[in-house]
């Protein structure tokens, strides 16, 4: 949607009469959200929102979850098409605290809640956890929360099971900025939430953001000699390679002694869906190898 359109259309929802009022308790049967860890924790559950933000990049940077066919694309998570929401007609939009800007539009076409699973001080796994029961009560799918979590704690009891007691060495996990630049997820991440409940650590002990991540250069990743490195896909494009083809990297510990891990994309900012998704990699790469 062009920024001409996205005006003209915000003008004109500014002269309809109100379409919303208070929000009702629920439950709720047809969502939208613009967030991709609560879209994929409604999967999760049992239910299928009627339209995500940015389904592309969904695809590109979730991977799983699968959205079913009937979901509709709504745009720009920061710039959603407000048209085609309309017309979808939902009974409760879903947001995070970042798209919080576009409430006042959201609101003229159904009832909004935010919701977060990264919160200063807050383990993101509990969080994620908190949230999926939240989304049960929304729309009366508690026990499909209930067996979500149910699935997400037994899967961590027999991968951990499978670890204990192997030496594995802590792990770097990142995402590719550049051929020199990747973001580190450090300890408030929802992935390093994750290895420490395996019984794991993460090798990153910088500081991190509210998001739980950093952006390091590659010789940073050198201050871990034992360590070991996840790098997770999509990279743009030809940083890989070029990563690869760099004298520096060559040196690195863990290029040398053959401990880099490729992993395909798993959402860092999900919920337990994601955190499930990458038990499975992790299980397949370092279980299995």
């Amino acid at each position: 949607m062009t920024g001409r359109v996205w005006r003209g259309l915000l003008a004109l929802l500014l002269c309809l009469p109100l379409m919303v009022q208070a929000a009702e308790q629920g439950p709720y049967t047809r969502i939208a959200t613009l967030d991709w860890g609560l879209a994929e924790t409604l999967v999760g559950i049992g239910v299928t929102p009627v339209g995500v933000a940015d389904l592309p990049n969904y695809r590109r940077w979730v991977g799983e979850p699968a959205m079913p066919a009937s979901v509709h694309n709504l745009g720009l998570r920061t710039e959603p098409n407000l048209e085609l929401l309309t017309q979808l007609a939902p009974d409760l939009i879903l947001i995070t605290p970042q798209f919080e800007a576009a409430r006042p539009w959201l609101e003229r076409i159904a009832p909004v809640q935010s919701l977060a699973i990264y919160r200063p001080g807050r383990d993101p796994l509990q969080t994620a956890t908190e949230i999926a029961r939240e989304l049960g009560e929304l729309t009366a799918h508690q026990a499909g929360a209930e067996q979500l979590i149910t699935d997400f704690e037994q899967q961590m009891r027999q991968l951990r099971s499978k670890l204990a007691g192997r030496a594995l060495p802590p792990f770097y996990l990142v995402t590719l900025i550049d051929a020199r630049h990747m973001r580190v997820y450090g300890n408030s991440s929802l992935f390093s939430s994750v290895l420490e409940r395996l019984g794991q650590r993460n090798a990153w002990q910088g500081a991190d953001n509210v998001w739980g991540f950093s952006q390091a250069g590659v010789e940073q990743l050198a201050e871990v000699p034992e360590a070991a490195l996840i790098h997770f896909a999509p990279a743009p494009l030809g940083a890989l390679p070029a990563l690869q083809q760099s004298v520096l990297w060559q040196r690195l510990p863990f290029v040398e002694q053959q401990r880099v891990y490729a992993f395909a994309p798993a959402w860092q900012f999900g919920g337990l869906m994601a955190a499930q998704h990458f038990m499975r990699l992790f299980e397949e790469a370092l279980v299995h190898d």
